[in-house]
């Protein structure tokens, strides 16, 4: 684009330097014109040494772009803690799958039915763990996962994490409670839970994990420490899951 001007500049330049020979012709003579000529000359040379300095100057570097934030490496076996974390399935199942999830996302919401079929095939082979990884703009996803500690502190974790999955767009503090009533609960007991330090500590030990690991999004999912990201189809669990059996 600087070569470009230059040149653009210097063609208008000659093209003055023609009407003004022209004018001299008209009004004076070809002396006139000629006596000029070593000063236009010069110009010219000026003109083109600028010309040879812009097209010999480096370009400028393009600036990069952010670097991309990346989650665990798939093909890496990762450690992941599941002590303390709600689970269903077989204690000791040969494999272990663990999902990182927020009670807000649409995303883990719809992972579900998958995570069903896959308790539904492997009854006896899967252990399916649940960890807290509320995103902060999610506005109660935080309050969610509170409810449902709370919950499973009188032995009705799951009962609750269907319940708000269910009504995953309704959600608020007042439905928690809402639904505190109608799974049976304490309510008063479980309202006293919601801040609880206990309650406070497995959240904040499943963020801190996740941070860990890398993991950033949810649902982020982790069959015998092995990465699958995002609401997987059943077949790609599947694939995880039998080679993880395989592997023994």
């Amino acid at each position: 684009m600087f070569s470009n001007g230059i040149e653009s500049v210097i063609a208008a330049f000659i093209l003055g330097v023609c009407m003004l020979g022209g004018a001299y012709l008209v009004s004076n003579s070809i002396d006139g014109v000629t006596d000029q000529i070593p000063q236009l000359e010069s110009a010219v040379k000026n003109m083109q040494g600028a010309l040879v300095a812009g097209r010999g100057a480096p370009a400028a570097a393009p600036s990069k772009p952010p670097p991309r934030r990346r989650g665990p490496d798939p093909d890496k076996v990762h450690k992941v803690d599941v002590a303390g974390s709600a689970f269903k399935g077989p204690q000791s199942a040969k494999v272990t799958l663990v999902e990182f999830s927020d009670f807000q996302c649409p995303f883990c919401g719809r992972v579900g039915p998958t995570l069903k079929r896959i308790r539904d095939e492997y009854p006896n082979d899967v252990k399916i763990v649940f960890k807290h990884l509320p995103l902060s703009f999610h506005q109660q996803a935080q309050g969610a996962a509170e409810a449902a500690e709370a919950a499973g502190l009188q032995g009705k974790f799951w009962e609750m994490h269907d319940k708000i999955f269910s009504k995953q767009r309704e959600i608020s503090p007042e439905k928690f409670v809402e639904f505190a009533g109608e799974l049976g609960l304490d309510v008063e007991k479980f309202k006293k839970d919601l801040k609880s330090p206990q309650v406070a500590s497995r959240i904040s030990n499943d963020k801190k994990q996740a941070a860990e690991l890398g993991v950033t999004g949810t649902p982020g999912f982790f069959v015998n420490g092995r990465f699958l990201s995002g609401a997987k189809p059943f077949g790609e669990f599947k694939t995880a899951i039998d080679q993880a059996l395989k592997n023994g």
